[in-house]
């Protein structure tokens, strides 16, 4: 028979599960801004891939990197936008980055991004697992 105990997060989990949402948000946020500032640019590499509305797509690029990066920095409804975030970030790897469909010059770089994007992933799904400590609005 299995029991389960629940412990009480110490400070130095919070802490961590702080310096984790800061790097996650490091990544999102800037590349959001990015595309916000370089829109007709974001939508032209989306249309280069083959995927419809590109300016839709761009909108929701944006959105979740830069409004749902700034939410998971101060951890606002953490566990729900970590999932966002992790569904928008397969998605972005198995559109933008397909390895196995590029030239050999190519695979090598696309696979890596492939597999950051994966890792990325992981770690915003175990937010949404975990939450984000009590360093945050949502202090859980």
């Amino acid at each position: 028979m299995a029991t389960t105990t629940t412990t009480t997060p110490n400070a130095a989990q919070d802490t961590l599960a702080l310096v984790g949402r800061i790097l996650i948000a490091y990544l999102f946020i800037p590349a959001g801004i990015g595309k916000l500032m370089g829109f007709a640019g974001t939508v032209g590499y989306i249309n280069s891939v083959g995927l419809p509305l590109p300016e839709v797509g761009a909108a929701i690029a944006i959105l979740v990197e830069l409004v749902l990066g700034i939410a998971l920095l101060v951890g606002f409804k953490t566990r729900w936008t970590a999932i966002a975030m992790a569904i928008f970030t397969v998605a972005a790897a198995l559109f933008f980055h397909k390895y196995w469909a590029v030239p050999d010059a190519m695979k090598m770089m696309q696979q890596i991004n492939f597999n950051k994007n994966i890792a990325i992933a992981g770690g915003l799904l175990a937010f949404a697992a975990f939450g984000p400590g009590r360093f945050s609005i949502d202090k859980r």
